[in-house]
């Protein structure tokens, strides 16, 4: 019938669900100083501009709960590594590529 679903032989091209922990989200980074809401929202901007994907634990109610970034499971250490290059390269790599951006 018409309103009946395809069968899954009927879709060749779609991709099978993937339902490994690769997926499954984890904490990566956690602060709980004054400035951790602003800089886990960097961090975030960081990874996600790197085709990271991330989210961010909601604002605490009270202060100094803290703030966490999760990442999936699979691609945690392509983030620590991101974050890393992203704090050795200080500001002046900020500038420089925010200079290269606007050419």
């Amino acid at each position: 019938m018409a309103q009946d679903p395809e069968l899954p032989d009927e879709q060749p091209d779609k991709d099978p669900l993937d339902t490994s922990h690769d997926l499954d989200m984890v904490p990566l980074y956690f602060s709980q100083t004054i400035e951790a809401e602003s800089e886990a929202e960097v961090l975030r901007g960081v990874l996600e501009s790197n085709g990271i994907p991330s989210s961010i634990s909601d604002p605490p109610i009270y202060p100094n709960l803290g703030i966490l970034i999760y990442v999936p499971r699979g691609r945690v250490e392509e983030a620590l590594r991101v974050i890393e290059e992203h704090r050795e390269g200080g500001p002046e790599a900020a500038a420089e590529a925010e200079a290269e951006s606007e050419k």
